[in-house]
């Protein structure tokens, strides 16, 4: 089998809204037009019609989308509480509302401690999605490295590239097998969940 090679994709923390212009299951895959240039069979993928066209990467976006909208909720309806202690506190100390300076220290110690936990969550929940993402980002790549290494076996390409943004000046459409790429992760995919589904009822 020839060498293929395949550019590592990098997904921003929060994804974009997915286009809804998926590609058909039985729709029949757009052929394989790459031609041989210098004595090497090459052909080309473009990454951001795979993120939003791929079902597997339309699906994980919406729960990674899910949880930076939970974890933003949280931060903001507790950060929300603790500039009500703060306001309460600074309003109390200016109307002499404590009845001595220790219960006020005592306070001001507690929305401190408020202060803290807050920033604790924050990077936890931070932490939590980049470790989300990356996961996410890994699969992704596995899953394309599997697929592209069956698919190849077929096609025998010598050199398969991604082509995102201005990484690439100018590529003949010959060269492009985006769409063959797409529906057969595609019908990978829904093949997985199916087995998947199935698996979860005999449980």
């Amino acid at each position: 089998m020839k060498k293929y090679f395949f550019g590592v994709l990098a997904l921003a923390a929060v994804m974009a809204s997915c286009n809804n212009a998926s590609p058909k299951m039985d729709e029949k895959p757009q052929a394989a037009g790459a031609e041989n240039v210098g004595g090497m069979k090459i052909a080309f993928v473009e990454v951001d019609s795979l993120m939003t066209q791929y079902n597997f990467a339309k699906d994980y976006s919406v729960t990674l989308q899910k949880k930076s909208n939970n974890a933003r909720t949280t931060l903001t309806q507790k950060s929300n509480e603790l500039q009500a202690a703060v306001n309460n506190f600074q309003q109390k100390l200016q109307n002499n509302g404590f009845t001595s300076r220790e219960q006020a220290a005592s306070v001001q110690q507690g929305i401190e401690r408020r202060q803290r936990d807050l920033q604790e969550l924050q990077a936890r929940l931070e932490s939590e999605l980049a470790s989300e993402t990356q996961k996410f980002n890994e699969a992704l790549r596995d899953s394309l490295n599997s697929f592209l290494a069956s698919y190849n076996k077929d096609k025998q390409f010598d050199l398969i590239l991604s082509k995102a943004g201005d990484n690439i000046l100018f590529a003949d459409r010959r060269f492009d097998i985006t769409k063959d790429i797409i529906n057969g992760l595609n019908k990978r995919y829904k093949s997985t969940a199916k087995t998947e589904e199935k698996k979860d009822e005999k449980k």
